[in-house]
């Protein structure tokens, strides 16, 4: 075992090592039904689905699938928001055999499509709504789709008709054809006794379970091969760091971050259901409903990334909730203003805890404990079972000393497997000794706190997403009227950081808008990715061989 210096910081009652179950998530999922078979483990719309009946529509949804042809090696498709629709099929394709490959409504339709062909998905879910079901119909005429399985939000709410007439009245709904054989309605694919053919694989903690994609610096986004033992064992570091704090069986989760997120899928599912916690789902992320929810329900622990608590916060009624019941408030996929998190913790009386950790860590990286305040600028404690390194930038992999900068590096039961049908990006992206660079640049004290100070790799976080300039620089270039464009991440008081876009025009161009460019680019990038800004230059930094430099730009806003 490792002796590294945040063991000694660790508080009471967190032990140095995790302890790691040895189950898959699917015997995770069946354990929590047997210890807590009647106990809410969903809560939808007003409607309450127990551990036992979880487990059991998770063996329907499994059944399902195989009779869909899913098992090992095929790959099933999540393009969903906030709804039981997600967690039964995550959970049903892995009991299948299958492996998960996540999709975020955000993406561009190039961006989709390349995922599509990348991870071989041949099979698809989404809801009839009209912001999910038409984008992914096209893809049964273009792509390598050969079935959607679509569901209604309506059909794990309390009042399914209330629901209906409400999404019909808003214009949310799509048409659904009835007589197209590559759709199967969600019911359909629930229509069985559960009777699903166990694969050994589902099991399996070294086999492939999901394939979450993550951008890159060049070119397009790569899938990180997380296992069913990175899974489960993040949930169990996660248990291990957090066992002090939470209880067993009594937990409320406010389930508000979007399900296509490493995130949401480790801490709010995975995690929750480990220790017998109910989740609350909330469709779509509102500050009313989430303030509402968390005084009605009694919530106590609340997931989130940085702009939510901002909305929150910025909710002029928000003196009239009370927030008491709070007792575990995570922050991440973003840094966390320090302002931020003393005010909030002014209105809840809820100290706001934040971590780090990426894709390729399955979300869990460092933690800070409940009653410790770390150093100003650090983002946590390693957590239980993982190693980091603070290795020189000069890639000599030199380890640097308490206070010195270099590139973090991690070791541990929750890194990655590698990057799908990338041999070249997962050595790039490993040590000689194994360990994963995250392309971090950080520092850790004598305590072993982590403080990130920048980042090795040209990345933009916008509100918990990571943001490649690169792929906004590409899709900008096409514009006729752009002869050079560099990208950067300005500072925003909600976002964190927005794309910012510095272009030069072609001789021939007569002039070029920031509206103008956006309507170019809506087609081209994802929501996330749509630049804030735009400044047009007679020329921009250089370096002295003429490349594009961005330094000099970062200079200019004060990175």
């Amino acid at each position: 075992m490792i002796d590294a210096p945040w063991f000694k910081t660790y508080p009471p009652g967190i032990p140095a090592q995790p302890d790691l179950t040895g189950r898959s998530v699917q015997q995770m999922l069946a354990a929590s039904a047997q210890r807590w078979p009647t106990r809410a483990a969903v809560q939808f719309m007003g409607k309450a689905i127990s551990y036992q009946e979880l487990d059991n529509l998770v063996s329907r949804t499994a059944a399902g699938f195989q009779a869909l042809g899913v098992k090992p090696g095929v790959h099933v498709g999540l393009y969903l928001p906030n709804s039981p629709h997600g967690i039964l099929c995550f959970l049903g394709v892995l009991r299948a055999g299958g492996v998960v490959v996540n999709y975020s409504p955000l993406d561009a339709e190039r961006v989709l499509e390349h995922k599509i062909a990348d991870s071989e998905t041949d099979i698809m879910v989404t809801l009839d709504l009209a912001a999910f079901y038409p984008r992914m119909a096209a893809f049964l005429d273009t792509s390598r789709l050969q079935k959607l399985v679509v569901g209604s939000v309506e059909e794990f709410a309390a009042d399914s008709a209330a629901v209906r007439a409400s999404l019909t009245a808003a214009g949310e709904l799509a048409d659904i054809p009835d007589n197209d054989a590559r759709v199967l309605r969600f019911a359909e694919l629930l229509d069985n006794a559960g009777d699903f053919q166990a694969w050994p694989e589902a099991d399996d903690l070294d086999a492939l379970a999901v394939l979450q994609y993550t951008g890159g610096t060049t070119g397009a986004p790569k899938g990180a091969m997380l296992t069913h033992g990175n899974l489960a064992g993040s949930a169990d570091q996660l248990g291990t760091a957090l066992g002090t704090t939470l209880a067993e069986g009594e937990e409320r989760v406010l389930a508000v971050l979007p399900p296509f997120h490493i995130y949401s899928i480790v801490v709010n599912m995975l995690f929750g259901l480990r220790c017998g916690a109910t989740l609350y789902q909330q469709f779509k992320f509102d500050p009313q409903a989430a303030l509402q929810m968390i005084q009605d329900e009694r919530i106590t622990m609340f997931p989130a990334v940085p702009t939510m608590f901002s909305a929150l916060l910025s909710y002029e009624k928000l003196a009239d909730y009370k927030l008491d019941s709070l007792k575990l408030c995570n922050s991440g996929g973003a840094p966390l203003p320090v302002e931020l998190q003393q005010r909030f913790q002014k209105a809840s009386g809820c100290a706001v805890k934040e971590g780090w950790g990426m894709t390729e860590t399955t979300a869990v990286g460092t933690f800070t404990p409940q009653g410790m305040t770390p150093p100003a600028g650090a983002c946590g404690l390693p957590v239980p079972g993982v190693d980091l390194k603070i290795l020189s930038l000069d890639g000599d992999e030199k380890e640097m000393p308490a206070g010195e900068r270099g590139e973090l590096c991690i070791a541990g039961p929750n890194v990655m497997k590698g990057y799908w049908k990338r041999e070249d990006a997962t050595a790039e992206s490993t040590t000689s000794d194994g360990y994963f660079r995250t392309g971090d640049v950080a520092w850790m004290d004598d305590d072993g706190f982590v403080h990130i100070v920048d980042r090795t790799k040209d990345m933009i976080i916008c509100s918990g997403y990571n943001v490649y300039p690169r792929n906004i620089e590409e899709a900008i270039y096409e514009h006729p009227s752009v002869a050079e464009v560099s990208v950067i991440g300005v500072p925003d008081e909600y976002r964190g950081q927005t794309p910012r876009a510095y272009v030069t025009l072609r001789p021939d161009a007569q002039d070029l808008t920031l509206e103008e460019l956006k309507t170019f680019l809506k087609p081209r990038l994802g929501k996330h990715e749509m630049i804030h800004g735009l400044e047009i230059r007679d020329e921009l930094p250089k370096t002295p061989v003429g490349k594009l430099s961005k330094k000099e730009l970062y200079a200019e806003v004060g990175r």
